[in-house]
């Protein structure tokens, strides 16, 4: 019987969970996925949004200035990057309007440090824009991280504070009991609770309507991103966004914490909530959109792809309610990365308004060590710890310089990786040039070998995702 349970492993639980750990309060995390970070949190924009977006005294605009303010401190303390790297919304003269627009309602919202700024300070401080563009709004705020290493870090830190996280864990059905409610899976497990979070993302329509909440719909809306090669990553040192429309921020050109360039999302609704494959159509897009901002990018430099799902509410604005001891949270699509640290303080203090959290534990571990301590070490501090254990001194992935110490401490450190991709968003190896190509043989067989399973059974992604069949060669 535990006391909380969340529904979700994506950056908004995981933060909640976090938050709720330090009190002396039985939680578990159930996702339905193999891995945390599988939802919208493992495909987006990865960017800290200012807040001058979101329609002034909306929820979405609340959650998104005090995300903003919180998210440097929490990456801190987390171990996760952070860069203030800024953000311009550039737009032509015929849309100085709109810009200035977004200023008034920026200082509306309490962001600080906005200015509008002309063409040629704006071809100053960005060279590669696009020199028909007329002005731009500054957001010196704005920043940069990395959403699934947040997720990581988030749901880690929770586990080693005593938080049990159940994967593979798809709930069909909830049934209220007396003072407690009863989680059903697919598999036919139980888990009994006295209070529920549902931070199921795409999917908290559907668990909202097994409480007896059917008043909200979320809908999908599919965004197609390129990843370009780690020597464009200063391409542009800040975020360039057009001026947005209702289908979102448009398509946008970043650095990331990692050293590439990120190109997108495009914005198409659909219906089929797992539909995440790209498209030629959506290539076209990205060409085409990301060309109004910034000139000659180079495209033939494109290392991967991918495509992220967004949680669109049918309300326009954030959702989050509680009724009889369940809260529900809907319709966090952008900026919920932002606002995700604002929200687990928000549900905090709700549920202590409720009386649901009582006292805080001694012991509560605050802080958390980097994943990627190891390659931000000076080279006399590397060899230290390759002598008393020189598994960190074996290369296996070439691109990122990633080494079999660091693949095994992902293989077993809270959360622990349990297939190649897990492996790869707590690494990086296999995100490089190759792609994998060369790493993928190794991180396999480290995988087998620190849980304990046959080679064949290794998978890439979870069920369905095996990679290799029968071995050709030896036994080793």
């Amino acid at each position: 019987m535990f006391d909380i349970t969340v529904i979700g492993a994506g950056v908004v639980g995981g933060l909640i969970a976090e938050a709720l750990a330090k009190y002396d309060k039985k939680i578990c995390i159930l996702e339905k996925a193999h891995d945390v970070a599988m939802g919208a949190t493992r495909a987006n924009s990865a960017i800290v949004h200012a807040g001058f977006d979101a329609k002034e005294g909306s929820l979405k605009a609340k959650m998104n200035v005090r995300g903003s303010e919180l998210m440097e401190g929490v990456c801190r303390r987390l171990g996760v990057k952070f860069i203030n790297n800024e953000a311009l919304v550039v737009g032509f003269e015929n849309e100085r309007a709109e810009v200035e627009a977004l200023y008034e309602r920026g200082l509306r919202n309490g962001v600080r440090g906005l200015s509008v700024i002309e063409r040629d300070e704006m071809l100053t401080i960005e060279p590669n824009l696009n020199p028909k563009l007329s002005c731009a709004l500054l957001a010196k705020t704005s920043a940069i991280i990395c959403p699934y290493e947040l997720c990581l870090a988030a749901v880690g830190n929770a586990m080693d504070n005593g938080v049990v996280l159940t994967l593979d864990y798809e709930v069909t059905s909830i049934e209220k009991k007396g003072e407690k409610y009863v989680i059903r899976s697919a598999d036919g497990r139980e888990t009994e609770t006295r209070y529920i979070i549902n931070s199921a993302g795409l999917f908290s329509d559907e668990i909202a309507k097994m409480t007896g909440d059917g008043d909200f719909k979320v809908n999908p809306r599919r965004g197609e991103y390129m990843v370009l090669d780690k020597e464009c990553g200063n391409f542009t040192k800040r975020t360039i966004f057009h001026t947005p429309t209702k289908m979102g921020k448009g398509i946008l050109v970043s650095p990331t914490v990692d050293g590439n360039l990120l190109v997108g999302p495009t914005s198409v609704d659909i219906e089929d909530k797992s539909d995440n494959s790209t498209t030629a159509e959506g290539f076209a897009q990205l060409f085409s959109g990301a060309a109004d901002n910034v000139s000659n990018i180079p495209f033939n430099k494109v290392i991967t792809s991918f495509c992220g799902l967004r949680a669109t509410g049918n309300t326009g604005d954030f959702i989050i309610k509680e009724r009889d001891g369940v809260i529900t949270l809907g319709g966090i699509e952008s900026p919920g990365l932002t606002s995700s640290p604002a929200i687990a303080e928000y549900i905090e203090k709700m549920l202590s308004d409720m009386g649901a959290l009582g006292e805080k534990k001694e012991g509560f571990i605050s802080e958390r060590k980097p994943a990627h301590y190891f390659r931000e070490l000076s080279m006399e501090e590397k060899n230290e710890i390759i002598k008393k254990d020189p598994a960190y001194g074996r290369i296996v992935c070439r691109c990122e310089s990633i080494t079999e110490g660091e693949i095994v401490e992902a293989l077993t450190v809270n959360p622990p990786a349990r297939d190649v991709d897990g492996v790869k968003r707590r690494t990086r190896s296999g995100m490089g040039r190759c792609q994998g190509g060369f790493c993928s043989p190794t991180v396999i067989a480290l995988i087998a070998r620190e849980h304990d399973i046959p080679f064949e059974s290794v998978t890439k992604f979870g069920k369905g995702s095996v990679i290799n069949y029968r071995r050709t060669k030896g036994d080793e």
